[in-house]
């Protein structure tokens, strides 16, 4: 009986193996590719850095490839919950994933996940690769990087800032920045960028460490005060803002990215020609306008060279996490 069981579970499991087999082969070949609408997990909610740039491709790659390019907003834990929802996602070419630098800190900050980011997707490319800047509430006593330091340390304890989930670049260049300045403030973990600058704008969060992408807008309303970017230079659509280091923080620079990914196992084939069409549409000048409005240039960085920038800051950030004590609040 017992062998007859093992035999017939070798038997479905050769089968079932034969049959993925063939349902790759058929849609690596698949001329009409693609057929229906294709999903990007975003695993943020919509409002954040990532959404400033996944919105504007998508559309136009739907003007593109003549099918709907749905953005499925899945937000939590940091992105940690959208990546492996997208890990899971059947590879059939009409699943992606599009993650940012937070994925590249999580494994040092999560000591459990259920997907691995360098084996559990294939790199596709990096997107877009803004500075953070850092901005304030109106309600705000200061004016400039140094008026914040220095209430920082006449206030000790008093302010917070808000970041899009333990993990994140936000938290992690909010831990940096306490590092350097000898400072203390109190994190408030958001499941988003969007969610925590709701509450920046609403007074309810004194400081965040954002992208420039998801800040841009409200800088430019007036709703949020930047006080400086974390870049090596300034940026063209804001060049009135100084640098960390002109602002008085000497050697703070930290940017966030963007990038996409395919679950593992998608046809190589598609995922070649999606790479393609993506990178068609960030070098349209419909989206190179807004890319420079929101502080990136257009990357160029595909394949195995986009995985090997993600290992690099995966041990650059093990690194600041260690240096930093960084914990889940």
């Amino acid at each position: 009986m017992k062998k007859n069981l093992k035999k017939i579970h070798f038997i479905t499991m050769l089968l079932f193996g034969i049959f993925t087999l063939f349902n790759q082969a058929s849609w690596a070949n698949d001329p009409n590719w693609p057929s229906k609408p294709i999903n990007i997990i975003v695993p943020f909610p919509a409002g954040g850095g990532t959404d400033a740039f996944a919105r504007p491709l998508s559309a136009v790659l739907t003007k593109q490839l003549g099918k709907q390019i749905v953005i499925d907003n899945r937000g939590g834990a940091g992105g940690t919950l959208g990546a492996s929802i997208a890990a899971k996602a059947p590879n059939d070419g009409y699943n992606f994933f599009m993650g940012a630098a937070h994925h590249a800190i999580a494994p040092s900050v999560y000591p459990k996940l259920d997907y691995d980011i360098e084996k559990s997707f294939i790199p596709m490319m990096l997107i877009a690769a803004p500075p953070q800047v850092i901005v304030v509430t109106p309600k705000l006593p200061v004016n400039d990087l140094k008026g914040l330091v220095s209430y920082m340390k006449v206030n000790p304890g008093r302010l917070n800032y808000g970041s899009a989930g333990n993990g994140s670049s936000h938290h992690l260049a909010g831990e940096l920045f306490k590092m350097q300045t000898k400072t203390f403030i109190t994190h408030i973990p958001y499941r988003g960028a969007g969610p925590a600058l709701a509450d920046l704008m609403a007074g309810q969060v004194d400081i965040m460490f954002d992208g420039l992408g998801s800040s841009a807008q409200h800088i430019k309303s007036g709703k949020i005060k930047a006080l400086a970017v974390a870049s090596e230079k300034r940026v063209p659509a804001f060049p009135n803002l100084p640098t960390a280091t002109e602002a008085g923080v000497p050697g703070y620079v930290v940017s966030t990215w963007y990038g996409l990914w395919a679950p593992k196992d998608t046809p190589k084939e598609i995922v070649d020609k999606m790479t393609a069409e993506v990178t068609k549409a960030i070098n349209s000048p419909e989206l190179k306008d807004i890319w420079m409005n929101n502080g990136s240039e257009t990357p160029n960085l595909t394949g195995d060279n986009f995985g090997k920038f993600v290992s690099e800051d995966i041990k650059r950030w093990a690194a600041v996490v260690k240096a930093s004590g960084a914990k889940l609040d």
